[in-house]
Formats: structure tokens, sequence, C-alpha cells
């Protein structure tokens, strides 16, 4: 099955590690990729004491701003390398491509090739994509699409990251 996450609300993520938490209780093997994202926030350190849940990063650790960088593309298509790789294997029943979106919007990924993979996993695979504005080929081929809207966010009111809800 292929589920995706996407919105600009808060949460995609979230969901997407609640999953990864339920399917490690269940004793399924979990993989994480996240593509974008480079620094170290509180969930790694919980995921890191979950012997059937593992996460790579595939991002520098500041956000991308103004311009992409050549190791930007270059970490996206380590991570794309990869997740074919983790998907040959055969040892995951749950692989999240967390902010894969993001990566398609900014050209780190192709959406030829995204699309490809997800064609050929095999159906006893849950793939899990999340990240803004997931193209409307990647919700097409999906299976579930879950849209997370912003209705209110304190971040408008000056509220910043906090170590914990988004750290």
């Amino acid at each position: 099955m292929i589920q995706v996450y996407t919105g600009n609300g808060k949460g995609k993520t979230t969901a997407a590690l609640g999953l990864a938490l339920r399917a490690s209780g269940a004793g399924l093997n979990v993989y994480i990729a996240q593509f974008t994202k480079g620094r170290c926030c509180s969930e790694h350190l919980a995921l890191k004491k979950i012997k059937n849940i593992r996460l790579e990063q595939f991002g520098q650790v500041g956000f991308i701003r103004n311009k992409i960088q050549q190791s930007d593309v270059q970490l996206s298509c380590q991570g794309i390398k990869r997740v074919k790789e983790v998907l040959a294997c055969k040892k995951f029943q749950v692989i999240i491509l967390d902010e894969i979106n993001v990566a398609l919007k900014l050209g780190l990924v192709s959406l030829k090739e995204l699309l490809a993979i997800i064609k050929g996993a095999p159906d006893n695979i849950e793939l899990v994509l999340t990240g803004r504005d997931a193209p409307q080929s990647l919700i097409k081929a999906a299976d579930l699409v879950s849209r997370i809207d912003e209705v209110k966010h304190y971040y408008a009111h000056g509220i910043k990251a906090r170590k914990g809800i988004e750290l």
C-alpha cells in the first residue's frame, strides 16, 4: 500500500512516525529515509532505542533557504539509491520517505524515478511518503492520501520551535 501525508499543516512527519511506532510494536521492521533533513531531533533519540526501526537522513543540517547546493542534490541522490537498496533487501515491511514531496518540489528527486520506485515496490510493503505539495500524479498513485491543513498555528504569533514538540 502507498500512503501519502501532505498539506501545509503541522503533523505529517509526526503521523508517519506514529505509524512507525505502531508497526514496530507489531514486530514489523521499519526504515525511515528523511530527505532535506540533516539535523538531529528528539524523535531520533527515541527511535535509536527501538531495535526494529532504522532512520537515515539525506539532507544538510540547515534548511534549504534560497539556492540549492550541489550537496543537496548529492544527498537526495544517495537517499534514492539507499531506498532502492532497502526495497531490494526485503527486510523492511514499512518504508517511510519523509519530506520526499519537498525534495520533489525542489527538484532534488525525479518524479519519474519516484513513481517507478512506487510501481516496483512489492505488494507487502507499506510505503509512506510525506511532505507538502504532493504532486497530483503521486496522489493518484497512492492508496491512501491524508491532507493535513493548517487552520491555526502559534508560529504566526512568534512562538519558536520547542524541544520535544517540534524539535
